[in-house]
């Protein structure tokens, strides 16, 4: 019971802030996610493969390190709280319009302009949390917090087995613009950072130019950035073409899609709790490196299991693994960012690794196409073994500050 120990020692307003930062990301995730699960759709709509409907996901993960600068920028300029409100609003609104684009071309201009609202969530948010939070449970609170992506999953998941042969991929995209309503609850129930706070009572009258503090520890920003290139290669490369691949090779229904995509879910938010909180007692690194590497061994379930039992298996323990990686970066991104720089640093160092691993779906999407006749496990099973490996080989390259202090100087 642990973990009911972390929220117990949590004040009001800092359980109040966890919340909407983790509903924020969540719901910033199911956003994108439904563009998944419609994949298969938008390319009967529009009358296209589905290589070139993945060039929407591309398209929303290469303008997300715009969003993050631009965002991240205000963060640290005019407060956290505010900018993850316009911020949330703007996802919200981009994801309506998407809902109705008459042709190909306006969705795709649609997607990338979500791509730079969701570019600033995860950096905005992730600073009002962790300056808010205790230092105590920093790991649990990271992986918790990172797994509100996999959470958005779920919700797109569920929304897609029992909504969409109702409602289409239209009706998705409409459902997907509700998540406005959290500004509401940010409204009434979170306060700005204590951190940020410190900070404006501290301001000095000249201001250092923009991007000092980001040149200024290049090393550190040059090495997050290839982290990020790794992990968004990790994740995506193991979740965005899954659904396609349950439809196009196994013809598996919506309703067989949902449920394997939510048992993969529920391994994805379980790994990313438990690795989290393992990582305050073993360290970041080692506990980033040993989930990546437990991946392999998982691919032929994952990957080449016919039967939906075998492949909601393989399914669970892939994403428990990859999530349970990714549930340390949170926490340790904010530990190596420089203080006055937390709101861009982490933010805009996720995104542009993002950028540069954005024409994963595509680039598999075109290999399963041309080179296997369209078939995706080899595809899957090739992304998993490599990128799987770089992870562990750049983390362990890295450092760590586990418990470092959240203030601002």
């Amino acid at each position: 019971m642990e973990f009911l120990g972390h929220f117990r020692r949590l004040t009001p307003l800092q359980r109040n802030t966890f919340i909407a930062c983790f509903l924020g990301w969540s719901l910033d995730a199911f956003d994108f996610f439904i563009l998944i699960f419609c994949i298969s759709a938008l390319a009967t709509q529009f009358q296209q493969k589905v290589s070139v409907i993945a060039e929407a996901v591309f398209w929303t993960l290469a303008m997300r390190p715009l969003g993050a600068l631009l965002f991240g920028r205000m963060a640290d300029r005019f407060g956290r709280r505010p900018t993850l409100m316009i911020n949330i609003i703007a996802y919200s609104g981009f994801e309506l319009a998407s809902a109705f684009a008459p042709t190909l071309k306006v969705f795709l201009i649609t997607r990338a302009l979500f791509g730079i609202a969701m570019g600033g969530e995860w950096g905005v948010g992730a600073a009002l949390a962790f300056e808010t939070l205790p230092n105590e449970g920093r790991g649990f609170f990271s992986g918790l917090l990172q797994e509100g992506y996999v959470v958005g999953y779920l919700l797109a998941a569920l929304v897609y087995g029992t909504v969409f042969p109702l409602v289409g991929w239209r009706g998705m995209f409409v459902i997907g613009s509700l998540p406005a309503a959290v500004v509401i609850y940010i409204l009434n129930k979170v306060e700005e950072s204590p951190a940020w706070r410190q900070k404006e009572a501290l301001r000095q009258t000249v201001r250092k130019p923009f991007g000092e503090d980001i040149w200024a520890n290049g090393a550190v920003f040059g090495f997050m950035v290839v982290l990020m290139f790794a992990f968004n290669s990790f994740s995506h490369g193991t979740q965005d073409l899954y659904p396609t691949f349950l439809q196009k090779n196994l013809q598996f229904t919506p309703r067989a899609v949902s449920l394997i995509a939510i048992v993969y879910s529920i391994g994805g938010l379980l790994g990313g709790i438990v690795i989290g909180n393992w990582s305050e007692r073993i360290g970041r690194r080692k506990a980033i490196v040993i989930a990546a590497l437990l991946t392999l061994p998982v691919i032929p379930l994952w990957a080449y299991g016919h039967s939906s039992g075998v492949l909601a298996l393989g399914g669970f323990l892939m994403q428990f693994m990859v999530q349970g990686a990714w549930g340390v970066i949170p926490a340790h991104l904010n530990e190596l960012s420089p203080p006055s720089a937390r709101g861009t640093l982490p933010g805009f160092a996720y995104q542009v690794g993002n950028l540069l691993a954005s024409r994963n779906s595509v680039i598999q999407a075109k290999v399963a196409e041309s080179r296997y006749g369209g078939s995706y496990p080899p595809v899957l099973a090739w992304t998993v073994l490599v990128i799987a490996s770089l992870v562990a080989i750049v983390t362990w390259s890295g450092s760590e500050r586990k418990g470092k202090e959240m203030t601002i100087h």
